[in-house]
């Protein structure tokens, strides 16, 4: 496998040659730390805030509903036992954490080992810069066109987003694009999306994460 790849420019025409330092690309371990971390991502995305209310909660039922004998029927001390209607709820969903921790060193080998299988199925690009006129989307598509990306997929990665106000709102209303710090790309979202667009800068502090 090559450790390089090629720069292009926005108008798609090749103008260098990126390449990928030694003991980035990890092939053959790795599919574990990326299971497990793109799992706990996943987790960390869930809101952990259904709950439900048990008996001693549910309002109402202070009183005994009926006498204890002579009525013909099981007795109960209170109207908002589980096994009356409108009662407690047993064991029910409380709030809760889903958060798993990952290890750093798990993380950092799941994110070489996600690169490196982008870079095998030619899924990273590397742009010498992403800069647009102005604040118009349509500038934004021409250069995903140009890149020949406009029908997939696309995360685009800077190495920041200050002083990026044309970047950001020629892109907003792209559906099949989000855009990224480089700093904070995670493991999902390079398996995630179909292509990967990354300045040179951006993948330069990138790779810095791996090291």
């Amino acid at each position: 496998m090559s450790n390089t790849l090629d720069i292009l420019d926005c108008k798609g025409a090749r103008v260098g040659e990126y390449t990928i330092p030694e003991g980035v690309i990890e092939l053959e371990k790795g599919e574990q730390a990326v299971h497990d971390t793109v799992v706990a991502y996943l987790a960390g995305l869930r809101a952990g805030t259904a709950c439900t209310k048990t008996r001693g909660e549910v309002s109402g039922g202070g009183s005994k509903p009926f006498r204890q004998k002579g009525m013909g029927r099981a007795r109960a001390g209170s109207s908002r036992s589980p096994v009356w209607v409108g009662g407690g709820t047993i064991f029910g969903p409380r709030p809760r954490s889903f958060a798993k921790k990952v290890n750093k060193k798990v993380l950092q080998l799941a994110l070489k080992r996600a690169l490196s299988e982008r870079i095998v199925e030619v899924g990273v690009v590397v742009l010498d810069k992403f800069e647009l006129p102005d604040h118009k989307t349509k500038n934004a598509v021409a250069i995903l066109k140009n890149l020949k990306v406009q029908d997939e997929t696309v995360l685009l990665s800077l190495p920041s987003l200050d002083d990026q106000a044309a970047v950001i709102c020629a892109t907003g209303n792209l559906p099949n694009l989000v855009l990224r710090k480089s700093d904070t790309v995670n493991v999902y979202e390079l398996l995630r999306y179909s292509k990967l667009l990354f300045t040179k800068d951006a993948l330069d502090a990138f790779i810095e994460r791996l090291a």
